[in-house]
Parts: C-alpha cells; structure tokens; sequence
C-alpha cells in the first residue's frame, strides 16, 4: 500500500479507493475532507487517469491552492500543473473565454464585480427614467442575481407571470424591463459579471452540443468541495458535465448549508442519491479539530434538525473544558467580558491573540467588541471590511488596465476618462454615452470618431489625446508583461505623481496602497505559472485582471498570521478553526434572526449556522447573550435564545449565566430578563467574573499612522545596480532619505534590504522596486 493511504482512517481509505462511478462523501467538520480530496486525486492519477482529465471545483481560490499544494508534495510539480484545479467562477471564466465567440463576446471579456454591476444598473435606471429610490440598484442586483442562479434569463423572468405578480406587489413592475436592459448594456460592453460565469457556462453546454461533448470528454472525472453549497445553475452544469462518465465525487457536510441567502440549496446534497441511483455514500465522522465537549454539544444541537443526512460525529480528542455560557447586562457590557477574558486567557494560559475568534451573526455586533479591545490594546483585525481591490485609488488604477485589455467596457472607460483631470467633463461624457446608444456602439467608438459628433474643438483635442494614450498602451499589450505595462499606464496617466503630490495622511495611504498594487503584479510576472492549455508562462495584463477580479473576500485575507484577534460573522467563519472561539449574541430574534423564524426550513438553517459557529472551536468555546442591546438606534430587551435550552447541561458551565431563571415568553432558559436583570443586578454581578482590573482603566489612545519624513532626492542621484549591494553600505532613497544597510535577504531574483534610515527608521526595501543610490 502506498505511503500516502497510510495517513488515512477507514472511511477516508474507502473514499479514496473508490475510483469508478458516482460517490457522495459526507465530510463532517473537522474530518479531514480536503485530505480526502487531494489524496483522492493523487490516486486517479497513480491508478493511471490522466491528470489533464481531472476536473476539481472548490469555492475558494485559497481553498484550491492548497489543494493544489498538497498534491504538489506528493506528486510533484509535473502532473499538478495539468489538473484542473480551482473555484466555479475561475474554471468556468477560463471555459468561456476560449469559448467566447460561440456566445457573441470578446475573449478578453471584461469581469464586473458586484460594483461595477450595480454602477451599470444604476446608469440603466436613470435611463429609463425610473425612480431609483423605488428600484434602489443593490436590490434590484440582488433580483437579477437571484434569477441567473436559478436559471431564469431575461425574457424567462418576463413571461413568467409568478414573478411579474411577485414584482407587482413589491411595487417594481418594471424589474424584467431593467434585467433586460442590463443584460443587454453588458453584451454591448463585453462584460459579464460574477453570475453570467456560471449562468454563461450552462447557457454554453446546453445550447452548444459540440461544446459540450468536448467538455464531457476532457473531464472524465469531477470532484466538488462544499456540494452543499452549490445552486441551482451550479448544480445543472454539473449534471451536465458528469453526464458521460458520472464520475462525479461530491464532498460536503448537509449540517453546514448555510448559505441559501446566496442561492445554495440543501437540496443539492440531500438528493445526490435520487440523482445517481448507484451512488456510493461514504460518511466521514470521526473529528481531529475539536475536544470531547464542544463536539457532543454540537451533535446534541443539529439533532434538532429533522432535514439532515443523519451522522455522529466522534473524536479520540481530549474531553476538554465544559462550554461558557455568559450573560450581560447589555451588548457593551458583553463586549467588556469578551475583552477581559482574553487577556486573561493570554496571561493564563498562554494563547497568542491569533488564537481567538470573536462570531457573530451580523456585522453591526463587532462595534462593542472592537471599543473593548482597543481599551486594552489588543490587537484585532476584522474580516469582511473593505477589500484592498475595492479601494477608491485601486479600482480606478485596475479600471485605465481594464481599458487597455477591452476598451469596450464601459463602466472603466467612465470611471477614468476624466481622471486625472483632462478637460472632458460630465456633460461630454453623457454626450458620448447617448451617441452610443442611440447607434447601438460602445462609448469607445464613439471616442474613436469624436470629430464626428459635434464635441467643441478644446473637448475634441483632450478626447483625441486620451485616445491616443489608450491606444499606446494597447500596442504594448502583446509586447509588454502585466508590471512593465502598469508601470508605463501609471507613469502616462498621471495617477501616480497625482497621488504622490498629495502630502495629506489620506493622501500617503492612497500612493502606498497603488506601490502596493504594482508589487503585486510584480510578484504576479515573477511567479511560475500552471502550464494548462495554452496559458504558459502567460504573465500579460488580461491574465492577471481575470486573477484578481475572481478573489474572494477568503483569498483577499493577508492577517491569518498576524498576531491579531479575528472578528466576523459565523458565515465568514466558515472553514476556519480556532483554538479558543467566542460565539456572541445568542438572543431571540438576533441569533435565530428574526427575518429567518417563520418557517422550518429557515429555521433549520440557522441552527446549522449556530452548530457551524460550534465547530469553528479547538480547545474552548464561550457562549454569551445580552439582556439589553442597542438595535437600529434603540435599546431592545431581549429573550436568550431558543438554541440554548437545545444545549445539554452536562456539559455547560453556567456560572457566568446567573441561573436557570425562566425568560419572559416563559421557556425555561438560562439567565434573567433585562428587567429581572436590573433588580438583581448588584448582587449577580460577581457571576460575570471578570478578570481582576487595574484601579485606573487605562484609556485607549489609536496609535497614529507612521510619518513619513519626506526626502528631497540630491541633484546628482542616479538609481545605481544594487545586484551586490552588501549590509554596511551606505544608500540614499529617493523618499526615505539616507540610511545604512543593516542586513540582505530574500531570494535572490527578489533580494530584500533591511535600511535604517537617519530620518525614518527601519525600513525593508525590495530592490525590484526602489531605486537607491549607493554612497559608499
């Protein structure tokens, strides 16, 4: 038996040894269900299956890439690069863009984010002289969305009367219009946005038999992670994929759908069986995450749910502590406890602040958190802020790249063709986009000939010269790798020197964010690429904007090894593990939410919400609910949720709870009402047991941004070769003035100068980027 087989237990050795036909693997959490997968994957290619032949479909581009690595290590580098590894959206956009032309688009298709997505519905609302408070755009995207996960194109969505009533009475009638129309405006503008990637790829299967028995012949066996998080079009091109061979491995945890907000459907894996009548079910319960407790307790809560692929799960772990259950007086006051108990749990036991997780259901709950961390200086980072590529400086640099790659996407071409400042105001740019519609063209064209349409002479010569910019920078296209070519656009177009002369803090950030995007892409032409179907060694700009544009806010995350405490909701915690997990505001109508108790079906889903919070814990888990919050602006009194009488006593420690009081809609639970809480207040205080504080509670200060002294280069410096620049050598910068080197590292092809600088201090240099003067 091969040494690979030889880390897997009995379930996880049959799921890998099965190679022919349809299999459902259900993967409880903490199973080890990504071991199961690569090392699956690593025997089809060792039983003799052509690694060009697999197809492997996650979620997550992180989650692909370390399944990518771990094959890697036991294959090598040679067969990895032909699998077909990575997210729906990544896989299937790569289909499509060699199959393009079949759809009437260009293969250099531009990819809207939801952003760009709602820019173009706004702009097509306006148009149709609606109102937009009526059809606010983010609902009217989230409407489309909707209907191209469940298959419903634009005419579909017309003609179907349930959903014309179904607008009708939300009081927008004109919503298919709208669909419509936008569907169109992305056609006209090369684009398609996230959905169109998946709703796309099937409209491509179905509607093109050729394309489709090609696919089904290349992907002789297909392998998805998370099925239970699949829609309904997701689920459909699978079927359609599979068809010819219904090789078809699915890994997913029924107990873990919780995402039916974005369309998922449970159904997916719950019906795998009725799909593939000889289908093999393999379970996989035994746990290597979480101790003896936390995994009965979760076990005892989803055995509340009566839709489920029934499953024990099981660990030879420790037993581990009994579970905090922790009530407050109110959400500050939670927020409070939470802080002092890591502190002390870092002074007790030794935990680093990466090894906490604060959970919640909504992300308006992180405030308190955030106030009580700041008060004692721990640092935090939370997840689902502002993404680096949803940055103001960012988008509008990637939108001049997006340009050069497809001049037809008109939403890039609006958001720069004034910026900087170059005499073409709003006035021609609505000018441009009504001679564009009235004609069926792009803006682009309409920019071409601009002497045909009347622009006064001064708008005409700015409009001519952007043109000519453009086009330059689209003859470098073929020539010039994704760095050398961002580097002339930055340089060309004035972004750069315009955010460098911004000397305000705001100002600083902005130009050190866009040095941070050029490292990226720098980092992008210097990194070996998959050697699949034609893309080798393609380092061009098209390449890395597909790249980037499918990050997930998963794949974004650079703080997992920071030293700081995590904060996100439950859904943003999903697939992560922590050694010690908070899980915060277990109260009636928060946590289930209010919106999601009005039938089982919702029901049942946020208690596999809640058994997913559960699971995200290693060591220690802390359960806490407030009687008194603020919510929308005012102070709610709130019942403790129904999830916690699902909980079994044995294995609770309710000290910090105060008791088993019964709450006001009169089940019995654990802790008093607000008002019972404010007459008992004084003398249940003690239960909280907060860590010891000091007599002064010192107040948190935020540390300020560093400033940069800024350096006025010498007149004579000239960037010099700094291939064998040694520690001891004295360097000027051209920002950060004169230092010393104190130490070399990195690799070679991208050395790493530690400097300290006489007016800025130390500071890591990457010698492919700055330029320095050696002095001596």
């Amino acid at each position: 038996m091969t040494n690979y087989l030889d880390e897997l237990n009995e379930q996880q050795r049959e799921a890998v040894l099965y190679i022919n036909g349809p299999l459902m693997i259900v993967a409880g959490a903490g199973s080890g269900k990504t071991k199961v997968l690569t090392t699956r994957i690593v025997h089809l290619i060792n039983s003799g299956v052509d690694s060009f032949n697999i197809l492997a479909l996650t979620f997550t581009n992180k989650a692909a890439a370390e399944m990518k690595e771990r094959i890697e290590r036991i294959l090598g580098n040679t067969e990895a690069r032909n699998l077909y590894i990575g997210t729906f959206h990544s896989v299937f956009a790569r289909v499509l863009r060699a199959e393009a032309n079949k759809l009437g688009y260009p293969n250099n298709f531009t990819i809207y984010d939801s952003d760009d997505a709602k820019s173009v519905i706004k702009t097509v609302i306006n148009e149709m002289d609606l109102d937009d408070k009526q059809y606010k755009p983010n609902v009217v995207y989230n409407r489309i969305s909707s209907a191209k996960n469940g298959l419903v194109g634009p005419a579909e969505y017309i003609n179907d009367w349930a959903i014309q009533q179904e607008d009708a009475r939300a009081n927008r009638p004109m919503l298919g219009q709208i669909y419509d129309a936008y569907a169109k405006r992305c056609f006209k503008n090369g684009a398609m946005d996230f959905d169109d990637l998946l709703f796309k790829m099937y409209i491509l299967l179905k509607n093109f038999p050729e394309v489709l028995s090609k696919y089904q012949r290349k992907f002789k066996y297909i392998l998805i992670d998370e099925y239970q998080d699949t829609n309904e079009t997701q689920y459909q091109i699978i079927k359609l994929l599979g068809a010819m061979h219904e090789n078809v491995c699915v890994v997913g945890d029924d107990a873990q759908s919780i995402y039916s907000f974005r369309g998922a459907t449970i159904e997916n894996i719950l019906q795998f069986q009725k799909d593939y009548d000889d289908a093999k079910v393999i379970k996989l319960e035994q746990n290597y995450r979480s101790t003896k407790t936390i995994l009965n307790v979760a076990n005892e809560v989803i055995a509340n749910n009566k839709n489920q692929l029934p499953k024990t799960l099981w660990t030879s772990n420790a037993e581990g502590d009994k579970i905090k259950l922790v009530r407050t007086a109110t959400d500050n006051e939670e927020g409070k406890f939470v802080a002092d108990t890591i502190q002390e749990q870092k002074l007790r036991n030794h935990f680093l602040n990466n090894e906490f997780a604060i959970l919640y259901r909504t992300n308006a709950q992180s405030r308190a958190f955030e106030e009580s961390l700041r008060r004692m200086n721990i640092a935090y980072r939370i997840y689902g802020g502002l993404s680096f590529y949803q940055r103001k400086e960012i988008k509008d640099f990637i939108a001049y790249l997006r340009i050069v790659v497809n001049p037809k996407d008109e939403e890039a071409l609006k958001r720069i063709i004034n910026y900087p400042v170059r005499g073409i105001g709003k006035t021609t740019i609505d000018k441009a986009v009504l001679f564009a519609n009235e004609r069926d063209i792009s803006m682009w064209q309409v920019l071409e000939s601009a002497a045909m349409y009347g622009f006064k002479a001064g708008t005409l010569e700015a409009i001519d010269n952007f043109v000519t910019m453009i086009k330059m920078f689209q003859s470098e296209l073929q020539k010039k790798n994704a760095y050398d070519l961002a580097i002339i656009v930055g340089k060309s177009t004035g972004i750069v020197k315009e955010l460098f002369n911004d000397k305000t803090t705001e100002g600083l950030a902005r130009y050190e964010n866009i040095q941070e995007l050029l490292n990226s892409i720098k980092e992008f032409t210097e990194t070996p690429m998959n050697e699949e179907d034609g893309e080798v060694g393609d380092k061009g700009l098209g390449t890395y904007l597909q790249q980037i544009t499918l990050l997930t806010d998963a794949d974004d995350d650079k703080g997992n090894a920071a030293d700081a405490v995590k904060l996100m909701t439950i859904h943003a915690a999903k697939g992560l593990e922590f050694s010690c997990v908070f899980v915060a505001g277990l109260e009636e109508t928060l946590f289930p939410s209010g919106m999601s108790i009005n039938t089982r079906e919702e029901l049942e889903e946020e208690r596999r919400l809640f058994y997913v919070a559960i699971t995200r814990s290693k060591k220690k888990l802390w359960l806490t609910y407030s009687n008194a919050r603020y919510r929308f602006g005012q102070l709610q009194q709130n019942d403790p949720s129904r999830f916690l009488e699902e909980l079994p006593d044995e294995h609770l420690d309710k000290s910090f709870a105060g008791g088993g009081i019964k709450n006001q809609s009169g089940r019995t639970g654990w802790g008093a009402t607000a008002q019972q809480w404010g007459r008992t207040a004084a003398a249940q205080k003690t239960d909280i047991r907060y860590p010891a504080k000091p007599t002064a509670t010192p107040t948190y200060v935020a540390p300020a941004r560093p400033q940069v002294k800024e350096h006025v280069p010498s007149a004579d410096f000239i960037a010099s070769d700094t291939s064998n620049l040694q520690a001891g050598q004295k360097v000027e910068h051209q920002k950060f003035g004169f230092g010393e080197v104190l130490k070399m590292e990195g690799a070679a092809h991208n050395p790493i100068a530690t400097v300290k600088f006489e007016q800025n201090g130390e500071k890591k240099i990457m010698l492919n980027y700055a330029k320095l003067r050696i002095i001596e």
